[in-house]
């Protein structure tokens, strides 16, 4: 009888209260089991958003503080979307990250997402380039925005402060007035009154 050759780590993430894991986890140790892989943990995110990096994904975090350690050979998840919603280029690096720690990968619904299989270097590559595409469009939409803000007559960037403004708001904190006084009286944020209110902090312009 063969023994089991790989050790793996299940992990599995359902993102609304409405769904649990098990179903996922169920086909995952079937899968696992018919493999004759040992099954070192299970790491289970419930009711989280995967949108957000790292958001209150407590067993993710763990998950890959373990793989950094080398205490699995394999990773197997149920899918790239269940494994990270964050943008290719995000998961991209946590799969990158993965092979640099010597854990393979495994999706159990995309067969061809198999770090151990023949197709691991196309699919990288192929996910290397989406997640640059990727990162061209944030960069046109964000320069989009910012040229039709400017079309539109806005400021752009810190907002300037005048060297007697300085001036009078470092002469009134002086004075023993309070950073919410300051603010209401000068018209400016209390974040700029706090800023300016130090003698370190040039008067011209910025």
């Amino acid at each position: 009888m063969n023994t089991p050759s790989l050790t793996v780590a299940i992990y599995s993430r359902v993102s609304t209260d409405k769904q649990d894991a098990t179903n996922q986890l169920a086909q995952l140790r079937d899968f696992a089991a018919k493999q004759r892989w040992a099954i070192h943990a299970e790491y289970v995110d419930e009711a989280v958003s995967g949108t957000k990096a790292g958001a209150n994904r407590a067993a993710f975090s763990r998950m890959m503080q373990d793989a950094s350690q080398r205490k699995f050979d394999l990773l197997l998840f149920w899918s790239l979307d269940r494994l990270s919603r964050e943008g290719v280029g995000a998961t991209l690096d946590y799969l990158n990250r993965l092979s640099s720690w010597g854990v393979a990968f495994r999706s159990f619904s995309e067969p061809y997402l198999d770090s151990l299989g023949v197709f691991k270097d196309a699919v990288l590559a192929i996910l290397a380039c989406i997640a640059k595409q990727e990162r061209i469009r944030i960069s046109e939409r964000t320069k989009a925005g910012l040229d039709r803000a400017r079309r539109q007559g806005k400021r752009l960037g810190r907002p300037s402060v005048e060297p007697a403004m300085v001036e009078q708001i470092r002469s009134m904190r002086t004075g023993g007035a309070t950073i919410r006084q300051i603010s209401k009286a000068c018209g400016v944020s209390t974040g700029l009154v706090f800023r300016y209110s130090s003698p370190n902090q040039p008067t011209t312009s910025i």
